[in-house]
Order: C-alpha cells, then structure tokens, then sequence
C-alpha cells in the first residue's frame, strides 16, 4: 500500500508541475492604455501681507498704502476670458466715527485705488483698470481682466492696488480696519 501512495503522490506532483508550466508563456507580451486630460481653464491667486495706509507730508494728506497680488490663470484659447475684481466685504467701524466706504461722514470720502497688473508670463494679455477707481461695499469693481488664451507663469505673475483713503478732519482718532476681498475667474 506504501508504494501505491508513492505512486501516487509522484503522479499529483508531476501532474501539477505540467500545469503550471501550462500557464508560463515564453517570450514577451504588451499591452497599450490611453492616457487622457482635459485642460480646463483656472485662476487663483496670493495676497501679500495687509497694508498700513498711512499719511504723509501736509496736513490732512490722503493715506497711502499698496496691496500686492500674486496672480495664477489659465483662459479659454477661443473666446476665453478672465477677470480680477475687488469688493469691500466688512466696512470700517463707521459707529466709531473713522472712515466709512458705504456712508462716509463728508460727501467726497472715498477709498480708492489705481492698479497694475503684469501680462501672463506664457501668453496673452491683461489689462489693468483705467484711472481711479472707487471701492464698494455694494457691488465689486473692477483691477484687471484677461484675454483669450491667457497662460500666466507656474509661479504666477504680478498684480497690485494702490490704495488712497481721504484724510478727512471729522474722523475719530483711533485704529480702523476694513476687508477687501478679492475676486479672480476664468473660462
């Protein structure tokens, strides 16, 4: 009976080492995927650090101040577009008696700002807003926009706002803050 299981047991095994040979394959063997993307237009962008408007030389000069942008789009090559906008989203304390966007104490008071902004670094063109402009808390307002088949560098192109709040002689002394927010799209 043990040379039967012998027998056997060297059967299983050749059995079994003749189909996994059944499955090797000699030679090579490829096979392909395609890889797809689509391209979509984006935007973002960096503020730099909040500025101090502050004033200087005779008395009751506007104050001053700059913000610093770091710009980021990609537009549409057929028809793209893109903007950059502002808004005032939280007003001075105007309670308090400071500067105050949305009802200002003198008829003439206003925050304004000029802007520039660099053209893409890859391709296309953008456009700051003309002249002076005045900030809103209502509705937001325009700091540049962008053409069709705008690509801006891949660490962003430079933009900017010149802030000029009127020094008016009816403010409170004291320390006032107000949030601009900034808006960047494209298609």
């Amino acid at each position: 009976m043990k040379k039967k299981a012998k027998t056997l047991s060297l059967v299983a095994l050749t059995l079994l080492l003749a189909t996994s040979l059944a499955h090797a394959q000699l030679g090579s063997s490829t096979g392909t995927t395609t890889v797809t993307v689509v391209v979509g237009a984006e935007a973002a962008l960096t503020v730099a650090a909040t500025p101090n408007l502050t004033s200087t030389g005779t008395n009751f000069s506007s104050y001053t101040g700059t913000t610093n942008l770091t710009y980021f789009i990609r537009t549409t090559a057929s028809g793209g577009s893109g903007s950059l906008t502002l808004k005032v989203t939280t007003d001075f304390n105007c309670a308090a008696g400071g500067p105050c966007v949305a009802t200002p104490p003198t008829t003439g008071d206003a925050l304004s700002y000029t802007c520039t902004v660099a053209n893409p670094g890859n391709n296309g063109t953008a456009t700051p807003c003309t002249g002076s402009q005045t900030a809103s808390t209502t509705a937001s307002t325009g700091v540049a926009t962008f053409g069709a088949d705008a690509r801006s560098l891949f660490a962003g192109n430079s933009a900017s706002t010149s802030w000029t709040l009127t020094n008016d002689p009816k403010y409170k002394t004291g320390s006032y803050s107000a949030v601009v927010t900034f808006t960047i799209s494209a298609s």
